[in-house]
C-alpha cells in the first residue's frame, strides 16, 4: 500500500507478457505436482526479518526456555497478542508486547534484562517474562493428554486450572481460536528445514493479476468500481488471491506473514514477494508482488506507472512467502 521508490525497469510488451504468464500458470501445476516436502520438524530457528531486528535476538534466546516452546512458537504468540507493539494495551488492560494484565505481571514478570527494574512495557523484560511464563504453565500441564504446546498457549489463554479440567484445550471458541492462530502462524515466522509446499491456489492469482497488466496504479486502491478499477500493489495482491478464496491483510507487512518463507532459489510462480527499507525488520516492507517466474513479478509499482513485470532482484528485496489459506486466515485483523 505504501507508495515505493521508483524502479529502474526492462520493458515488458503486454502481448507477450500474457502468453509467458500462461505458461508459467500450467508450470505451476506441474511443480505442485512434484514437491512434497513442506516444513520439516526439529529446532525452529526465525525466518529472516520475520520478527523486528530490536526483538529477534530475545526471541531466538528464550523461545529455547523449554521444551514445548521454540523461537518461531514465541514470536507467532507476540505477534498475535500485539504485533510487536511494546506499547499495545488492549480494553481487557493487558499491556506490553506480550500483553501481561497487572495482576499475572505481578505475580510472574522477571526482570529479562538484568537491570534492576521488572517493566511490562520493556520488551527486553515482557518476552522473557511471556518466555517464563510459558514454560512455568507448561510444567504445570506436562501431564494432560493432547499436545503440550497447545495446552501450554490454551493455559496462556484461558489458564492451567481450565486446561487439567478438560483433559487438554478446553472447550472456549476464544481459546480453541488462540491455539490454532498461533499454532499456524508458527510456520510464517519459522526459517524452513526442506522445500516449501507450492500453494494451491497460486496459477488463479496469477491469471488475475496478469489480466489486470496495463491497469493505472491508484494509492489505495482495491480494484472496485468507485476505484475505476484501479489497484495499488498489495490491493493487487489481496484481489489475487481474494479471487481463489484466500483472504490476506490489506497492507503489503502484514501480508508477510501469511504463509512460510521460500528461499530465494525456492520460489514459485504464485509467491508473494515483498520490498523493504529495512532488510532485518518485516514491519518495514512496503511493496508487495506476485512472482511468475524468471526473477520477474507483476506488481502495481507507483503512482503514474501501471500494473506491469518488474525485476524482483533489487536493493530492497525482502523475501517471499508461499500462501497457505490457514496462514492467511491466522494472521490477525488489526496488528
Amino acid at each position: 500500500m505504501t507508495v515505493r521508490k521508483a524502479w529502474i525497469i526492462a520493458s515488458v510488451a503486454v502481448g507477450s507478457a500474457m502468453a509467458f504468464v500462461a505458461l508459467l500458470v500450467v508450470g505451476v501445476y506441474v511443480v505442485a505436482g512434484n514437491l512434497v516436502n513442506g516444513i520439516g520438524s526439529g529446532t525452529k530457528a526465525l525466518a529472516k526479518g520475520a520478527v523486528p531486528a530490536a526483538y529477534a535476538g530475545i526471541v531466538q534466546k528464550w523461545g529455547n526456555l523449554c521444551p514445548a516452546l521454540n523461537p518461531a512458537l514465541l514470536a507467532a504468540q507476540l505477534y498475535q497478542e500485539s504485533g510487536f507493539n511494546p506499547r499495545a494495551r488492549s480494553a481487557a488492560a493487558a499491556e506490553g508486547i506480550a500483553q501481561f494484565i497487572p495482576g499475572t505481571w505481578a505475580t510472574h514478570g522477571i526482570d529479562g534484562n538484568g537491570d534492576g527494574v521488572k517493566d511490562v512495557w520493556d520488551p527486553q523484560d515482557a518476552i522473557p517474562s511471556a518466555a517464563s511464563y510459558d514454560c512455568e504453565l507448561a510444567s504445570y500441564v506436562k501431564g494432560v493428554p493432547g499436545n503440550l504446546s497447545e495446552n501450554m498457549l490454551a493455559s496462556y489463554n484461558a489458564g492451567a486450572y481450565a486446561v487439567i479440567k478438560y483433559g487438554g484445550v478446553p472447550p472456549y471458541k476464544e481459546t480453541q481460536n488462540y491455539v490454532k492462530t498461533i499454532t499456524t502462524l508458527e510456520a510464517s515466522f519459522a526459517a524452513p528445514v526442506t522445500r516449501v509446499d507450492p500453494s494451491k491456489q497460486a496459477a488463479g492469482a496469477i491469471y488475475f493479476a496478469q489480466k489486470r497488466l496495463g491497469t493505472p496504479y491508484l494509492w489505495g486502491g482495491d480494484g472496485t468500481a468507485a476505484d475505476g478499477g484501479r489497484f495499488d500493489c498489495s490491493g493487487l495482491t489481496k484481489a489475487a488471491y481474494e479471487s481463489v478464496g484466500v483472504t490476506l491483510p490489506r497492507v503489503a507487512n502484514d501480508q508477510y506473514n501469511a504463509g512460510p518463507h521460500p528461499k530465494r532459489n525456492e520460489l514459485l510462480p504464485g509467491d508473494l514477494v515483498f520490498f523493504s527499507t529495512d532488510l532485518t525488520d518485516s514491519r518495514a516492507i512496503h511493496h508487495v508482488g506476485i512472482y511468475v517466474g524468471g526473477g520477474y513479478m507483476i506488481d502495481a509499482p507507483r503512482t503514474g506507472a501501471v500494473i506491469r513485470f518488474d525485476p524482483i532482484d533489487t536493493s530492497e528485496y525482502f523475501g517471499a512467502t508461499r500462501v497457505t489459506e490457514d496462514g492467511a486466515k491466522a494472521l490477525p485483523t488489526t496488528v
